[in-house]
């Protein structure tokens, strides 16, 4: 679980961005911080147990940073309103397929898959989904997937059939995907319950086949 003064931070962060109201309360920060830090500690412990291929990695290394680069962007607030964590074997220097949870009061989620590939390992996955569909259905398919996260997010997808595919493609609503993403919303409430960890764990187990399938596309 995760203490209900992380979540009022955030919450008073958000109406409060800007360095000066910071500084005032970098004492509640740290506070945050090291209440999340502890959660994805015992997060990662859990998922290293069914995914070997985490098992060198460390939980500094699967947090964001709270800063926000406002070089090119017309947004100037300083800082995030939120926490993420992203679990996978490329961290956050390596794009490769993980899980991920945000948290951010009244917008938190748990979720995983390869977000936003480049071309070469965009064309990859698409491949892998065309010569293994019937392996990639089964895994949307299983009751478990279904009931927590329903179906992949097609936000951000093509409107044609991606280049060297044909419409008939039984693949397609598949293929036109530029991200290969699931989600499921966390209310405020599971935040500070006790079964939060376990909740969050079971989640990711639930994708790790996916995850597994799209990493052995790019590798």
């Amino acid at each position: 679980m995760l203490q209900s003064s992380t979540i009022q931070f955030l919450k008073s962060l958000k109406k409060n961005n800007n360095r000066e109201w910071f500084e005032k309360n970098r004492k509640q920060y740290e506070l945050a911080k090291t209440d999340y830090l502890n959660f994805v500690t015992n997060v990662l412990n859990e998922i290293q147990l069914f995914d070997q291929s985490l098992a060198e990695l460390e939980p500094k290394k699967c947090v964001f940073r709270l800063n926000r680069d406002v070089r090119f962007s017309k947004n100037k607030d300083p800082y995030k309103t939120n926490f993420g964590a992203s679990f996978s074997k490329g961290a956050k220097k390596i794009q490769t397929a993980g899980y991920y949870f945000h948290l951010e009061p009244g917008e938190n989620f748990v979720g995983g898959g390869l977000w936003m590939p480049m071309a070469p390992d965009l064309n990859k996955v698409r491949q892998e989904i065309d010569y293994c569909f019937k392996e990639f259905a089964s895994i949307l398919k299983k009751p478990a997937f279904k009931t927590t996260y329903g179906d992949m997010d097609n936000s951000m997808k093509l409107v044609r059939p991606p280049k060297g595919f044909e419409i008939d493609n039984p693949a397609l609503e598949y293929l036109k995907l530029k991200s290969f993403v699931v989600t499921r919303v966390v209310k405020d409430v599971e935040l500070t319950d006790k079964h939060l960890i376990k909740n969050v764990v079971k989640d990711f187990k639930t994708i790790a086949p996916l995850v597994h399938f799209l990493n052995r596309a790019i590798e």
